[in-house]
């Protein structure tokens, strides 16, 4: 297994593999989550075949987490079966014009069938299930991937006795999507720590000069970043600031993500919502940073106090996670706990991994505090990663006015409870004033 230790750049002593390294860690994961994982799910919901379909150039979510990390994408019309064994184990292969890597058996031979669709229906015959998933969610778009065209093509080839077994593969699709392995927790924990060095180095004199920088030049500074370390993003960072004087605080309107770009000044909160994607793994930071007065060592004190406040929802919030509990009564009974203790909570936290806002238990959005219908009544599971995103509203007496601790750390859920990936921020960055 190929671990993040070879390579001629780094950020703060997180490694970062060349291309070649990472094609090989994402092929043997790939590998691995097929063996160990998919007949799990498969077992576990009794479905006894999956079949995704894709087209090249309008990839269903599912298939982009299962091609060699040399494809890319998909090519031509490319077909993947995951077929149950009488043994409990599956079977893997591929209806494609080329071999999809080491993962899949080839189950296609054009020249003594031209037609891809009756080579299908030879494997489904072979194989006989009595359930067939194919990617369609009315909830999550991520299990949603099979389209219109393909569809109508699987069903006018396939036999009638097969036709009444087609089933949405939601529940396996999704937890193919949520679920991480040993080997993936291992390597996310530097993922993350990558992530907050990126962070650190951003709220820091080495980019920022209070009176001079604006938050957009963060902003780009994080995009140039994060290209010099041959990774890439996936949204656009956002840099943004609460300070004493301005007006007060709306609901809402911190969360929306404005374009008004503003002169970083000593004394100001500084606010980043930033993630990268890295060995098809993604993570999703906010954290506070406060740049110092002239004089000044540490921040004041009501702005320390501050953030403990949103690190006692986090606690509050994560100490409510429990296998088999949805969403929706996790964020109702955090909510209720936070608002006993004097909190002002809003909880939007989301699934984390092949996508940053990834398939699986929805805990909120920051305009659905009563709960989440679909995705948030669907229950907890082990081994799932989560982006613990929520705010507090804590009112200032030194600014006269409300602000938020908005706090978004990456963690796992797991037996043991949630714990984060590299810890999470309990202290403000702090930026130095302008030397006179």
């Amino acid at each position: 297994m190929i671990v993040l230790c070879v390579t001629s750049f780094s950020a703060n002593a997180v490694e970062v593999l060349p291309m070649r390294d990472r094609a090989a860690f994402i092929d043997d994961i790939l590998a691995k989550r097929v063996d160990q994982l998919l007949p799990k799910l498969m077992n576990e919901h009794k479905l006894d075949m999956w079949v995704i379909i894709s087209r090249e150039y309008n990839e269903d979510p599912v298939i982009k987490t299962l091609l060699p990390a040399t494809w890319i994408s998909a090519r031509r019309t490319t077909i993947l079966v995951f077929a149950r064994k009488n043994d409990g184990t599956i079977g893997a292969h591929a209806i494609a014009p080329y071999n999809v890597g080491h993962a899949f058996e080839k189950a296609w031979d054009k020249t003594t069938q031209p037609n891809q669709w009756l080579a299908l229906n030879a494997l489904i015959e072979r194989y006989q299930p009595n359930s067939i998933g194919i990617n369609q969610s009315e909830h999550w778009a991520h299990a949603d991937g099979l389209v219109a065209t393909d569809k109508d093509n699987l069903l006018a080839h396939l036999p009638k006795k097969y036709k009444s077994k087609i089933v949405s593969a939601e529940p396996v699709a999704i937890g193919w999507l949520e679920q991480r392995i040993p080997e993936e927790i291992a390597v996310y924990k530097d993922i993350v720590k990558l992530a907050h060095s990126i962070i650190a180095e951003a709220f820091s004199n080495k980019v920022i000069t209070p009176e001079q920088t604006t938050t957009d030049d963060v902003v780009w500074w994080l995009r140039e970043r994060v290209v010099e370390l041959k990774l890439q993003t996936w949204f656009h960072p956002t840099v943004s600031i609460q300070r004493g004087g301005d007006v007060n605080l709306e609901h809402g309107s911190d969360l929306s993500h404005g374009d008004e770009t503003q002169v970083i000044l000593p004394g100001d909160l500084l606010h980043v919502d930033f993630g990268i994607s890295y060995l098809r793994l993604n993570t999703d930071t906010q954290q506070h940073a406060y740049v110092l007065k002239p004089g000044e060592t540490e921040a004041p004190q009501y702005l320390q106090k501050a953030l403990l406040s949103g690190n006692q929802l986090q606690d509050v919030f994560t100490g409510q996670f429990a296998q088999g509990l949805t969403g929706n009564q996790v964020l109702a009974r955090s909510r209720h706990l936070a608002i006993s203790q004097g909190l002002t909570p809003t909880i939007y936290t989301h699934p984390l991994g092949y996508h940053g806002h990834g398939a699986g238990t929805t805990l909120g959005m920051w305009d659905s505090q009563e709960g989440v219908p679909g995705d948030g009544d669907y229950p907890l599971h082990l081994n799932t990663a989560y982006a613990i995103e929520l705010n507090n509203a804590i009112f200032i007496d030194a600014w006269n006015k409300d602000i938020r601790i908005m706090l978004e750390e990456d963690a796992i859920f797991d037996q043991s409870g949630v714990w984060y990936l590299n810890g999470r921020q309990t202290e403000l960055l702090l930026i130095k004033p302008v030397k006179s």
